[in-house]
């Protein structure tokens, strides 16, 4: 059976984007995640940056320690999603 959480998506959206500092931001993730969660994140976002740079997947691999099936995503997401290329510079 599957559960609809689109409205607490939502919610959780709308509480993110009140956050206004850093510091902020991070106690509530801390408070939110896991820190295998954050360091996942991170570590998504480190190798978006790093195929935005040309790397390949072994280099992102070995800088990172990401496995390939999150690397592909991460690879789909940034060539066919719209959030990394909106906010990676």
């Amino acid at each position: 059976m599957s559960i609809d959480l689109s409205k607490e998506k939502r919610e959780l959206y709308e509480l993110l984007l009140k956050i206004k500092t850093v510091e902020d931001l991070e106690l509530f993730l801390n408070d939110l995640c896991t820190y295998k969660e954050l360091d996942s994140m991170a570590q998504r976002l480190k190798a978006a940056k790093l195929l935005t740079e040309n790397k390949t997947y072994a280099q992102i691999i070995e800088q990172t320690d990401i496995s390939s099936a999150t690397l592909s995503r991460v690879s789909r997401c940034l060539k066919y999603g719209e959030g990394y290329k909106k906010f990676l510079k």
